[in-house]
């Protein structure tokens, strides 16, 4: 049987691979034979060799609901619900995934998600209704458009961990606290493909709040810090060599004391980047640089990512309810300087807070 009549496999093929990502899931329900070929290991694989992956940013994200003022004006605000949005940076498009079958009425607050391969991972959280924090593993697949079920995060309560994943199959989890709010030096790696979680060796520092960043083939537990020092972030990092199976302290990452980093990410093009103060830095080893100011107006910043040559932000001012998104081009001027911060229109239905998000590539 053609994939499609009268065409050979082979041109067929080259139509398939060139669907839009959210479109994957409706082709593979066409047909038997569609829906084989879709999922292959090999129609991703040869989709990127052609270079036709696009990127796919999810995001945690809330509600916006309206409200009725006294004066009779209305105005819109985030709600305490959240849901998962996913946004092609490409052509602007926005559209919600479907809700996860167990969580029908939200996410849990404070999860973490995860992109491996074109799985999203939805990791922890608390109950949003009982606070009670949770272990449970959510897996969607993009292009099954299904979520299943994964092992459990196993080991004592964690909340407020760093995460992140080396875009194959393996993610690491780090730090955060305990359900006594004792910060936490353990570390867990779950194999996506596998469904199995393995104990780390601990960190040598506890780490509430860090981040964690796959850079340059290692995984970098970054800033944190322990309980007695609540609320003040450290600036160095640990680093997993998986040669030796052992963590490497190195002083000093941030350079500056008391930085969240919670926007520290991994460019395309290797670097690092994070916003301190009211700039976005990148990291020229073994120094940080100043590369742009932030956007005008916006003082506090929800999340931060790269794709595409590009760095994009979402935050809001002082006094906003609502946020906004805006991108950075990255390729250098003639001049010298690095061009100007452009906001990316978004409707108010995607304008509320985000509190984790990650990028695919798919």
């Amino acid at each position: 049987m053609d994939l499609i009549p009268g065409l050979p496999n082979e041109i067929a093929l080259e139509c398939l691979i060139r669907l839009p990502v959210d479109q994957f899931s409706k082709a593979a329900s066409v047909c038997r034979k569609w829906n084989g070929e879709i999922k292959l290991p090999e129609f991703l694989r040869r989709r990127k060799f052609s270079g036709l992956t696009r990127p796919v940013l999810a995001m945690v994200q809330s509600m916006v609901a309206t409200v009725k003022k006294s004066e009779g004006d209305t105005a819109l605000f985030s709600t305490q619900v959240y849901r998962l949005s996913v946004c092609d940076p490409e052509n602007g498009s926005w559209y919600d995934l479907p809700p996860i079958p167990e969580l029908i009425d939200g996410l849990p607050r404070f999860c973490r998600i995860v992109g491996v391969g074109s799985d999203l991972v939805v990791i922890g959280g608390c109950d949003p209704d009982t606070w009670r924090v949770m272990d449970c593993v959510f897996v969607y697949n993009f292009i099954s458009g299904s979520w299943r079920r994964g092992a459990d995060m196993p080991g004592q309560q964690r909340s407020f961990f760093g995460c992140a994943s080396d875009s194959d199959r393996m993610i690491v989890v780090a730090g955060g606290h305990d359900d006594e709010k004792n910060a936490m030096k353990s570390a867990l790696s779950y194999d996506v493909v596998k469904d199995e979680w393995i104990t780390l060796p601990d960190m040598v520092m506890e780490r509430d709040e860090c981040k964690v960043v796959f850079h340059k083939g290692k995984f970098h537990v970054i800033g944190g810090y322990p309980t007695w020092a609540q609320g003040h972030f450290e600036n160095d990092a640990e680093v997993f060599d998986t040669a030796t199976w052992q963590w490497q302290l190195e002083d000093d990452f941030l350079s500056v004391i008391n930085t969240s980093p919670h926007s520290c990410i991994e460019g395309d093009d290797g670097r690092l980047y994070l916003c301190r103060g009211g700039d976005v830095a990148v990291k020229e080893d073994p120094t940080w640089q100043k590369l742009a100011g932030l956007p005008a107006g916006i003082t506090s910043v929800a999340y931060l990512t790269a794709c595409q040559g590009k760095l994009i932000l979402v935050g809001r001012g002082q006094f906003d309810e609502l946020y906004s998104i805006y991108a950075l081009d990255l390729d250098v001027e003639s001049d010298g300087k690095v061009k100007k911060w452009t906001k990316v229109e978004t409707s108010d239905e995607y304008s509320g807070h985000v509190q984790y998000g990650c990028c695919l590539e798919i």
